[in-house]
């Protein structure tokens, strides 16, 4: 009898299960669930914005979608810690981000390198209105709130002012924010001391925020690369809270092969106890400003029209010129800057500086010093070494950013790692150059920045987590962006998942805008 009565509960959950309807069942995948585990094959279960079941789907279950993944890889959707995408994603002709769900990316973390408005409410409600394709995952930057207090001022906080700035770090964290971002490279953060950082990377820590920053040197400008690493890490340290080192990099020829020594450091402080971390992109080159490149920071204090009146004094222009050729030698000359974008002369974007100058009659720095006087041009700069690209790349700590922008297409030059850093490092760099493991590189842009940031129930493919999703075919993985050439959508994704709905179907783009923007209080 009761033999009968167990063969029967089978009986009933055998059908129960057979019976079972989801959303969206992706069968015959080889899952790749972001821990860095090797993949296996499952099929992945869907239900509204949640993954439903991972493993053997009965093949007597039904879904309104059945995704066949048969020669596919199924990963979490690639998680962005360093994207630029923030002010696109609040404008509805942009927010739909195709170039980076082509990518296989799902969520960005958007006002790095201490960027940002001071206050983030307007931010992310415009983001929310306009509908983003993407999650967007808020942080507050040093320079806007320094900004805000200070201005463009060389000096330290009074007593006053540091609270004021305290207060609106607080305020954006208790807003949901998940970190503060600093950039003391660029003015006026650079006019900061790392008191004042630590100060402010403390009131992150009381949310269980982390501090992400672009460091005050990365080549040999002033304080040196290994010291400005270090000073994130002493941030780190004395704040209590994860330190990261963004988009890591030894940058110009006079640092070249530093990077063993910054990998000393940052291996150093993880064994005394200090949670330091890095993301990287897999170029070697980098992109920033004209003026952030070249000028000097004393240059710079008191904003763009303080500058202008320097330029027009023959005296501080001779000085700053002479700065400048010293700050174009550690970019490795005028043949290595490539303008991106310049609207008061875009005839100029796509060209390099010493080939604008030579067409013009212009020594190079003199030409650079005349566009100063208009404005600032976006630039590329060719500064990195593959080897400690390599060498960052390999180490456990080290995630995937892109540092990209979202740009209307045909706009400008932008770096190509806007729209293909994911599938570049993916193919080129674990696929065909074996650099790393493809369990690894998933990792490194998936479950790692999901755990480091604490975005909840994202960056894995199990049971529960949300249902951010990239499947794609490995064989036809590729980065189609050049430098020459950036505007070009990445190939190779099949499917890509946002918040469990079908933003990209069997290799088409569906503007569906199931992104959201999340909150540290979620």
């Amino acid at each position: 009898m009761k033999l009968a009565v167990f063969l029967s509960g089978l009986l009933v959950c055998s059908v129960s299960l057979h019976a079972e309807t989801f959303d969206v069942i992706i069968r015959g995948g080889r899952v790749l669930d972001g821990t860095g585990a090797p993949w296996r094959y499952a099929d992945v279960a869907l239900n509204g914005d949640r993954i439903a079941a991972v493993g053997f789907i009965d093949a007597a279950a039904t879904a309104r979608t059945v995704v066949d993944a048969r020669g596919l890889y199924v990963a979490p959707g690639f998680i962005d810690p360093h994207s630029h995408a923030g002010p696109a994603l609040a404008k509805r002709e942009l927010a739909g981000a195709e170039p980076l769900v082509a990518q296989g990316v799902t969520t960005v973390l958007i006002n790095p390198d201490g960027g940002g408005p001071p206050e983030l409410g307007p931010q992310l409600a415009a983001i929310a209105q306009a509908g983003p394709g993407v999650n967007a995952v808020p942080m507050i930057g040093h320079n806007g709130v320094r900004i805000a207090v200070l201005g463009y001022e060389n000096r330290a906080p009074t007593d006053a002012e540091l609270e004021k700035m305290r207060a609106l770090v607080r305020a954006a964290m208790q807003g949901g924010a998940f970190a503060l971002s600093s950039g003391p490279f660029y003015t006026p953060g650079n006019f900061s001391k790392t008191d004042e950082l630590v100060a402010l990377a403390k009131v992150a820590a009381e949310f269980g925020g982390f501090y992400t920053s672009h460091i005050r040197d990365e080549g040999d400008y002033g304080i040196g690369l290994v010291s400005a690493v270090d000073e994130v890490i002493t941030v780190a340290r004395e704040a209590k809270l994860p330190g990261v080192v963004t988009h890591i990099k030894a940058l110009g020829p006079h640092v070249w092969g530093l990077s063993a020594e910054v990998i000393k450091h940052i291996d150093a402080a993880r064994a005394a106890g200090v949670e330091v971390w890095a993301d990287q992109y897999p170029y070697d080159a980098s992109s920033t400003g004209l003026g952030a490149a070249l000028l000097p920071p004393w240059a710079q204090e008191g904003g763009t029209g303080a500058l202008r009146a320097r330029l027009a004094n023959p005296e501080q222009r001779a000085r700053i010129r002479t700065e400048m050729l010293a700050n174009l030698d550690r970019r490795a000359g005028p043949g290595a800057l490539m303008f991106r974008r310049f609207t008061p002369d875009p005839s100029i974007e796509g060209n390099r500086l010493n080939a604008v100058a030579l067409e013009r009659g212009l020594e190079p720095v003199d030409l650079a010093i005349a566009l100063l006087q208009k404005g600032s041009p976006d630039i590329i700069s060719f500064n990195m070494r593959d080897d400690d690209v390599v060498a960052f790349m390999r180490q456990p700590w080290t995630m995937t950013c892109s540092d990209g922008d979202l740009v209307k297409f045909g706009e400008g030059v932008p770096h190509p790692r806007g729209y293909g850093t994911f599938p570049r490092k993916l193919k080129l760099y674990a696929i065909e150059r074996g650099v790393i493991s493809l369990e690894r590189a998933v990792q490194s842009m998936t479950s790692q920045p999901a755990a480091i940031f604490h975005v909840k129930e994202r960056g894995e493919v199990r049971s529960g987590a949300f249902a951010d999703l990239a499947i794609f075919d490995a064989a036809a993985l590729r980065e189609t962006s050049t430098y020459e050439k950036p505007h070009a959508i990445a190939e190779g994704m099949r499917w890509v998942f946002v918040n469990g709905r079908a933003a990209i179907v069997d290799g088409r783009f569906l503007d569906v805008r199931a992104g959201r923007v999340l909150s540290r209080r979620d």
